[in-house]
Formats: C-alpha cells, structure tokens, sequence
C-alpha cells in the first residue's frame, strides 16, 4: 500500500509539472519556511526542509532496521549474512562501474552513486502483488540485501556526497552519540533526553557539511534493543489489570475515574513489551511509508519534458542502462559464485531464475536513487536527466522482475495430480 502511495505521488509530481500547474508546483517547492527564535532560526525552501529534515526521519527509520537485522534478523551471524552480503555488493560494483564507462570523460559522471540504490519499499510491494506464492526465503533474502545496499548508499552519501566539512562540530556531534551509546548499553532510556540530543546532534550536522540525514542514521544505532521491563512482570500487570477491569462485566458504562489505574495500565503496555527500537520503528514506519516517503516522490519527482534543453539524454540512457543491467548482472553473479564456492547457500525453495527475477527489481532505484541525484548535480537540467533515467529504469526493473519471478513461481509449482474416481 505505501509502495502505491509512492507511485501515485510521484505521478501526481509529473502530471502537475507538464500542465499549467508547473509554476504553482515551483513556488511551492522553492516556498521559503522558517522555524526558531528572533536570535536563532532556520531558514529554508520546501524542498530542503523534505530533503534534509523529514528525509532525516527516513533515514533513522532505516538505521533501525539496519541495527536489528544485524542484531536479531539475517545478518544476525555470517551464516546468514554471506549471501545478502555477496548480492548486494555485487548490485553495488556493477552498476556504478557500468556508469563510469558510459560516462568517461562526459558531463554529470559525479553521480555515480545514483545507480548503486535499491527502493526496499517498492521492491517489496512488487513481491506483494504476487502474494504468498513467492517463498518466504526469497522475500527475506531481498529485504536483507536491500537493507545492506542502503548501508552502502549511507556511506557513500557521508563520504562522496557532504560538502565541506567542520570537524569540530562533528566531534562534538560524535561526542553526544557516544554519551547516548553509552546509555544504551546500560540499558536507560528516555525520550525526554534522547529526542533533544537527536535534534541537537541533526543541527551539528546540517552547519558540519556533512548531509544532515546521516545524522539519522547514526543516532537510530544509540536506541536501545533491549526492553525495560522483563516480560514476566509486564505480564503479571497485565493480569492484574484485566482482573480488575473483569468486575465491569455486563456494566454499560464504565466508570473511568474507578478503574483509571488499570485502563492506563492497559494503554502502556504494548510499549512496555517492546524494546525502544521496535517501538520507534513501528511508531514510525507508518509516518514514513504514508506521508514523507509521498512528499519526498511529489517534490523531487516533478520532471517538466518541456524543458528546451531537453531532459532526455544521454546521462538518462547511462543511469536507466547501469542500474537494469548493472544490478542484473552484479547481483547475479556474485549470488551465482557464493553458491558456486560454497561460501553460501540460497534460500530454501528459492532457484536461480528468481534470483535472476529478484536482480531486475533491483534496479529498482527511485528513493534513494533519486535523493542521490539532488546531493551529485547542482544543475536542475542534469538533475531532471537523472530522475527520468531513474524513472525508465524503476519502470522496466519493475514489470520485468514481477514477469520474471511470477514465471520462475509458475513452472516450480509441481502439476496436481488427477484425482482417482
């Protein structure tokens, strides 16, 4: 559902930017929004505001999957990680050297890393359309190889894509990561003081050079994965509170002022059960994938092909070819030669055509793909180029990875056999 939320998005940002509305579309993305006191305030477009601060959101959304995949899910040991971890390197190298002999020498080749992204979101929707048909073990296998490849994509855009950077402000940044790590791991936690220090530390980053949604990412690893509370004793409040609340049992009104106690009880419970960590994210994850994933496609989606330089060219051709191909052929092979060499195994029920299926989604760059484009080109020409390059290939990546694995599905499927009268 959030993946069609996207979609529809990012076609409403195309529809506008071609009609009448463009110069309406413009002023609102371009719309200067400033928050903060007299002495101090932050002063920026609409566009920033989504790119640098609720993308920041995004992305500590996904510093929390990354720590518990690595903590509880299939990078949890190297058992489990080897083939995801071979897979999306693989999806990573190809793609970006593929981009480089197709650019050599030409104008727009600093935005290489536009073609190393997969959209975990959209990719798995797309699995999601085909239902419980696809094995459980293949849907795994791809979330694990994506969460890596945003790993990827995180590094990259801390390293190749900041500006000039204020090392005093990040080791003071660093300093107030590590004084919450430090918390984490005797377990205390608090939102009153996490939140704060989490604002505090995204500032230092946006004034450090460094792209402000790094910041997400570092500050979703201090959150604590361990409950407060052990289980037993969650449970047994639990108990207490249902057998207070059994004595209005045939009542029609409740008194909420008798039993005020247990109702709260009751309401605090789920997150008492929870780890901080599990709770963020799926606190969160609804906010990401419903509102700021959709605001991030309509603003930077908006791709006018009226454009009299035109907006179709060559750079266009080169992201759309290394991400399909690129991630095709990465993705593949390097699956296909930790199998070969024994250094993994693939998931049970999972053969090599769907592997081959999954690679085609994995050209299925579009978030951060597209978030890429905006940090490598200061040019709005060479920025529309890329988006449509990202555009033809999600598009193509998409129906021919959905062709593919729903086809490899089919023909594994053993034939039922005739009934006996």
């Amino acid at each position: 559902m959030s993946s069609i939320c996207m979609l529809l998005a990012a076609i409403s940002a195309l529809i506008v930017s071609n009609t009448s509305l463009n110069n309406w579309y413009n002023q609102f993305i371009h719309l200067d929004f400033s928050i903060g006191f007299p002495n101090f305030h932050l002063s920026k477009s609409v566009l920033h505001w989504i790119n640098d601060g609720l993308m920041t959101i995004f992305f500590f959304v996904i510093g929390l999957e990354i720590k518990r995949e690595f903590l509880l899910g299939e990078l949890s040991s190297m058992r489990k990680a080897m083939l995801p971890i071979f897979a999306a390197i693989g999806g990573m190298i190809f793609p970006i050297a593929l981009f480089f002999i197709l650019n050599h020498g030409r104008e727009g080749i600093e935005g290489w890393g536009i073609t190393m992204a997969t959209d975990i979101a959209f990719t798995l929707g797309v699995l999601g359309i085909l239902g419980k048909r696809v094995p459980f073990g293949l849907t795994i296998f791809l979330a694990a190889f994506a969460i890596i490849d945003d790993l990827g994509a995180v590094l990259v855009i801390a390293i190749f894509y900041s500006s000039q950077i204020h090392w005093h402000l990040v080791a003071i940044s660093v300093g107030l990561l590590m004084g919450l790590s430090l918390l984490s791991f005797k377990n205390i936690y608090s939102r009153y003081l996490y939140i704060p220090v989490g604002i505090v530390t995204w500032l230092l980053f946006l004034e450090s050079g460094i792209h402000p949604t790094i910041a997400g990412v570092l500050f979703a690893f201090t959150i604590p994965s361990h409950r407060k509370k052990q289980l037993i004793v969650v449970i047994n409040k639990g108990k207490k509170a249902l057998n207070q609340l059994s004595q209005l049992v045939g009542k029609k009104v409740v008194e909420f002022k008798d039993h005020k106690t247990a109702i709260n009880i009751l309401d605090n419970i789920t997150s008492e059960i929870q780890s901080p960590l599990q709770h963020l994210e799926n606190k969160l994850g609804t906010l990401v994938s419903f509102l700021i994933i959709p605001l991030f496609a309509f603003a930077n989606s908006g791709i006018n092909f009226t454009d009299n330089e035109g907006t179709f060219t060559r750079l266009s051709i080169s992201i759309a070819v290394s991400l399909i191909f690129g991630k095709i052929i990465g993705i593949s092979l390097f699956t296909w030669l930790a199998v070969r060499f024994k250094l993994a195994v693939l998931p049970e029920n999972v053969n090599f055509k769907q592997i081959i299926g999954l690679a085609c989604l994995g050209g299925f760059g579009f978030t951060m793909s597209i978030f890429i484009s905006q940090l490598s080109y200061e040019s709005l020409h060479l920025q529309n180029s890329a988006k449509l390059g990202i555009l033809i290939a999600s598009v193509i990546a998409g129906i021919s990875g959905y062709l593919i694995i729903r086809y490899s599905i089919r023909k594994s499927v053993p034939p039922e056999k005739p009934t006996q009268n």
